[in-house]
């Protein structure tokens, strides 16, 4: 086995949440390409004091479900799962890569339906656990990406193994500048999107709940988003490669939104719920080892100088009150044109932070 893996385990145990003697830890191992880095977590638990346990899932089978299964069985929210946040004190999610034409077939609302009672289990993630998430690399993370499985698995352990202090500290004075505005204008490429972020805060994210990370977020004041944008790369959810979005608010009611392909299905996560059209999130990427658009959002925004929002819950951590079954984050790629202003100031430019 790859050594790295070994001191992966090391870092999300000891580092990133801190396990603690006594702890009750459930690892969540989907697909199984992720086992060496299950069998690292579940050694490093074990040696930590905790008391570790395993569940499988898989898109595979998620597929079955929505192939065979009723309305009743897809909106159906886990008991297990339910249960497991509930007994848990600390949540690891470690996601192997999967085809992301695996529903290919799947009706736009079946799919909807399944990530809304998804979503749910994810609330009670964020609310009752400390959590960290890995999209683990395999080869069909590298043919998303675009380069061999080698490339991609290097970026991977090198984003994941930062000198976390170091890193950490640059990103908190960068959020801690931010915060000190009132208000966002974000300016590119068929972009123009302003709001409010008075009362709110920002944070950054320096590899507690994600592994790789690397990315400081706020929360909009929902009524004040005004404006639209445009991604140039595909959001992706639930297997779905939605290309071209463009989204519109006026005094944050989303008024337009379309994309090239799988439009029925953006619109259907858009009406999951009353809050799944708002801005829950916005944020700027900053993990500089994080390098190819790998079509994983897990890894995608974490990468340098671009900018994401978050559509549907916000991070009560930031002062965000959006409430929504969803978190859906969709990339920008602000590297070669894009500014964002705070409080009429040029503070970012073309992926670079200029204070």
């Amino acid at each position: 086995m790859d050594k790295r893996w070994q001191q992966l385990g090391d870092l999300l145990v000891n580092y990133s949440t801190r396990v603690q003697p006594g702890e009750r830890v459930m690892i969540a191992f989907i697909e199984l390409e992720t086992y060496p880095l299950v069998e690292a977590v579940y050694r490093a638990c074990i040696r930590a004091g905790a008391f570790p346990q395993v569940q499988y899932l898989s898109e595979t089978l998620n597929r079955q479900l929505l192939k065979y299964g009723s309305i009743e069985q897809i909106s159906w929210v886990p008991e297990i799962e339910s249960y497991g946040m509930d007994w848990a004190d600390v949540y690891f999610g470690l996601r192997g890569a999967y085809n992301l034409e695996v529903f290919w077939d799947v009706p736009a609302e079946k799919l909807a339906l399944l990530r809304k009672s998804m979503g749910a289990i994810s609330a009670l993630r964020w609310q009752k656990t400390r959590w960290c998430l890995v999209r683990v690399p395999n080869a069909l993370l590298a043919q998303q990406a675009g380069v061999d499985e080698e490339t991609i698995t290097d970026m991977f352990f090198n984003a994941c193994f930062l000198d976390w202090n170091k890193y950490g500290k640059q990103w908190k004075e960068w959020a801690e500048r931010l915060s000190r505005g009132k208000h966002i204008r974000l300016v590119g490429n068929e972009t123009d999107l302003s709001f409010s972020i008075e009362g709110r805060t920002w944070e950054a994210a320096v590899g507690a709940s994600n592994m790789p990370d690397g990315e400081i977020a706020t929360s909009p004041v929902e009524s004040t988003v005004d404006g639209y944008i445009y991604f140039e790369f595909p959001g992706v959810l639930g297997g779905r490669l939605m290309n071209d979005i463009r989204l519109r608010w006026e005094k944050g009611r989303l008024v337009e939104a379309s994309s090239s392909t799988n439009q029925d299905f953006l619109l259907s996560i858009l009406n999951t719920d009353a809050g799944a059209s708002c801005i829950g999130e916005f944020a700027i990427g900053t993990n500089p080892e994080v390098k190819y658009f790998c079509k994983d959002i897990l890894l995608d925004e974490k990468i340098g100088g671009t900018v994401h929002i978050a559509l549907g819950r916000a991070y009560p951590q930031t002062g965000g009150t959006n409430q929504s079954s969803i978190h859906w984050d969709i990339v920008k790629d602000t590297r070669q044109h894009g500014e964002i202003y705070l409080d009429g100031e040029l503070v970012f430019k073309n992926g670079q932070f200029l204070f």
